[in-house]
């Protein structure tokens, strides 16, 4: 029998949503499908609280507006989402100073796991966010490490001859951030994933404003994902 949700959650989807909301009714049950396929298949706890049925559903929305250009893709690289209530450190702790890491894909001995600030999770959904989506962000570089490289090249979604122009446009960007001439956000300058991931969430957040600033990146980025969001 195939999953499906319930009037309750497609109500959360509509009301926090806003990628969802925007879609026709064809393009929502396919949405609301494969939203209901992420969460039959990967395990989202919480660590020190209970996780509520918005919570799952804003990390599932998280997975699935960036492959929603593709028919099939799975993530085959996540079995489990931990969620903490906050920002944490590299050691995990979310009490305490020094805690300024909102989402994180395990690497090594936390193959398979994502680990996210429930806080910066919702703001990512919330009229204020700006350009920014913790959550797209991190299921971003999932996809750019299901080449087997987490390095702001997605092999599985640009062909090859498109490869060496998309890294030589990061690093033209990057030098306009650099030196303050750019509106992406500073942290892409951290080294090609961060560009890709950082880039990733203006292009689902603001496609109108990204494609009005930057249009070779948002051309790019919409061949990468298979959307063409400013339409």
């Amino acid at each position: 029998m195939p999953v499906v949700l319930s009037k309750a959650d497609i109500k959360l989807l509509e009301t926090n949503v806003e990628f969802y909301s925007n879609l026709n009714a064809q393009k929502k049950k396919r949405f609301e499908q494969k939203v209901a396929n992420f969460l039959a298949v990967v395990i989202i706890k919480g660590v020190g609280f209970e996780v509520t049925a918005l919570d799952k559903l804003l990390v599932a929305a998280s997975a699935v507006i960036p492959i929603f250009g593709f028919d099939d893709w799975q993530y085959k690289n996540l079995q489990n989402v931990l969620l903490y209530p906050d920002t944490f450190n590299s050691d995990f702790e979310y009490e305490g100073g020094d805690r300024n890491i909102m989402g994180m894909v395990g690497t090594g001995y936390l193959n398979g796991q994502m680990v996210l600030s429930q806080s910066a999770l919702h703001h990512g959904f919330s009229s204020s966010a700006g350009k920014g989506n913790t959550g797209i962000h991190e299921f971003v570089h999932l996809l750019d490490k299901s080449d087997g490289a987490t390095d702001g090249v997605p092999e599985n979604f640009l062909k090859h001859e498109y490869a060496e122009p998309w890294i030589k446009m990061m690093h033209e960007e990057m030098e306009r951030i650099a030196e303050n001439k750019s509106d992406i956000n500073p942290y892409a300058t951290t080294n090609q994933a961060e560009f890709f991931a950082v880039t990733a969430e203006y292009f689902f957040e603001k496609p109108e404003l990204l494609k009005e600033k930057h249009p070779a990146i948002y051309n790019k980025l919409s061949k990468i994902f298979g959307q063409d969001l400013a339409q």
